[in-house]
Order: structure tokens, then C-alpha cells, then sequence
């Protein structure tokens, strides 16, 4: 995964822009607007403030020069953010950024003169360079986690639904029909795990737990059992 995170000194703080956060995380912008917004209106009900958390500001697009805004985020502010950002892709980010905050802080403690253009850039890459083999240690030891419970019945629930929707609902003479329904759930059971390479739906990486779901919501027959219900169909009509 490539990509430069800019992270920049704003009133002695450490800030990323939502702009960015949108780019990396692959949302649109006003989705991240949105969600900060109502992160900031739960906060002001609670009377807290928030501008230890997000710092409101402004771009120029460069097309049109017209001024759009953003926010700024705090190493707090994005933590918060984030949280409730899922999937593999996701964690990579999350990972990257956490490690940029660590080093630039260490950075300023040890070199407290302000960074010029040129060197943050620099420092990002140093930043890529010194963690990917980190990271990907850490992926690959969550990669080995299997889904937890909840998650498992999420799953087990996810496959009943998508079998009844495909062959009519549970009133429905082929869902009915045991020895076809058999089949159908064998064949999910087989794309499934060939797909994760897994032996079993327990044994899910618990970090592809959305795209498990998403593979399952997805599943259609094949060729071949969509024949075989089809003739059902045409025994019925007759």
C-alpha cells in the first residue's frame, strides 16, 4: 500500500486533515464531514468541548479557487474517528497512522526547530520504509485470529438468510425440498472457504469479518443448481 501521511504542526498540536483521512480511507469527503459533525454535536450536548479534537479550517480547490471546509484532527480526534472504520484496508490505515504521530512526536522532542516542507515529506517516507515490516507482522498475527462468537452466529445467520432468499423463502417448495437445500448450502460452504482459505466458516479471519458477510450477501448458484431449480419451479407450474 502507498501513500505519503502528511501530518502537520497547527497551534503546538499534531494534526491530519479530514481531506486526507477521506483519500486513504476511500470515503467520500462529506461522508468524513458528516461523521465528524455528528461526533461534535454528541460532544457539545455532553457540554465537553472539542477543539482538542477537531480543529475547524478551510481549502482553496484548485480548479475553481473556490474555499471548501475541512477539519484538522488531533492524534485524539482521529482515533475517535476511525474507531468505527472496518476492514483489512482499513486497519492498514489505521496502523500507519498511528505509527506516523508516534514518530513525528518523537521526531519534534528530539529536533523541537519546525520541520520544513521538504522534510516532513521526507520523514514520511522514512516513516513507510521503517514500519511496512511491522505492520505486516501485526497483520498477519491478526490475520491468524478466528471470528469470536457473536461474529460466528453473525456468519451462521448471514448463510440461513441468503439460502432462504435464494430459493423463495422458507414457505417455498425448494427450500422445502431437503436434499436440494442440502446442496445449496454445501456449495456456499465450498465458495466460502476456498475464497478464505479456510476449512470451515469458525475459522474466519476475525479482521475479514465484514467482507465474510459481504461474500455470503453476494452468493448466487452456479449453472448447474440454478437448472435444478428451475425444473423445480417447472414441476410446480404444472
Amino acid at each position: 500500500m502507498n501513500g505519503i501521511i502528511n501530518i502537520q504542526k497547527q497551534d503546538g498540536q499534531l494534526v491530519v486533515s479530514s481531506r486526507q483521512i477521506a483519500e486513504h480511507f476511500e470515503k467520500e469527503h462529506f461522508h468524513v464531514l458528516r461523521d465528524i459533525e455528528n461526533l461534535i454535536g454528541g460532544i457539545s450536548k455532553n457540554g465537553d468541548t472539542y477543539n482538542h479534537l477537531f480543529i475547524a479550517a478551510q481549502y482553496q480547490n484548485k480548479q475553481n479557487k473556490q474555499w471548501y471546509k475541512e477539519y484538522l484532527l488531533t492524534r485524539d480526534g482521529f482515533s475517535l474517528l476511525v474507531m468505527g472504520f472496518t476492514g483489512a484496508k482499513a486497519l492498514q490505515w489505521k496502523l500507519r497512522y498511528i505509527e506516523a504521530f508516534n514518530k513525528m512526536e518523537q521526531v519534534l522532542k528530539e529536533q523541537p526547530k519546525q520541520l520544513t516542507p521538504m522534510e516532513q515529506l521526507r520523514f514520511q517516507y522514512q516513516v513507510i520504509e521503517e514500519h511496512e515490516e511491522k505492520i505486516s507482522k501485526i497483520e498477519k498475527t491478526l490475520e491468524r485470529l478466528e471470528v469470536n462468537p457473536s461474529q460466528r452466529k453473525a456468519i451462521q445467520n448471514a448463510r440461513h438468510k441468503r439460502v432462504s432468499e435464494i430459493l423463495g423463502g422458507k414457505n417455498s417448495v425448494a427450500y422445502k425440498d431437503k436434499s436440494f437445500r442440502a446442496k445449496v448450502y454445501a456449495e456456499l460452504g465450498r465458495a466460502f472457504n476456498n475464497y478464505f482459505d479456510v476449512p470451515s466458516y469458525d475459522c474466519t479471519p476475525k479482521n475479514r469479518f465484514s467482507e465474510a458477510l459481504e461474500l455470503i450477501e453476494a452468493y448466487n448458484l452456479s449453472a448447474e443448481l440454478n437448472m435444478e431449480l428451475k425444473k423445480i419451479n417447472n414441476q410446480i407450474d404444472v
